[in-house]
C-alpha cells in the first residue's frame, strides 16, 4: 500500500514514476499479478521513501527551531518577573 499518489504531494521525478506504474497497470491487467510491473513499482517505492525522508528531516529541523523559540521565549518572560 502506498501513501496518497496525488500528483500535487510529489516530485516531478516520483509523478513520472507513478504515471509509468499506472499505465503498465492499465495496459497489461493480468500480467500485473504475476510482477510484470514490479520494477516501476520499487523505483516509485524508493522515490517516495526518499521523498519521505527528506520530508521528515525538514520537520524535524523545523520542530528544533519552534522549540528553541519557545524555549527563549520562556527565559525572556522567566527574566522579566
Amino acid at each position: 500500500m502506498h501513501t496518497d499518489l496525488s500528483q500535487h504531494l510529489h516530485s516531478e521525478k516520483c509523478n513520472e514514476l507513478i504515471r509509468l506504474l499506472q499505465e503498465c497497470h492499465n495496459e497489461h491487467p493480468f500480467r500485473k499479478f504475476v510482477g510484470y510491473c514490479n520494477s516501476l513499482d520499487h523505483q516509485m517505492t524508493k522515490c517516495l521513501k526518499e521523498e519521505r525522508l527528506a520530508r521528515r528531516q525538514r520537520n524535524f529541523e523545523k520542530s528544533k527551531e519552534m522549540k528553541e523559540k519557545l524555549r527563549r521565549l520562556l527565559r525572556e518572560d522567566k527574566n522579566l518577573d
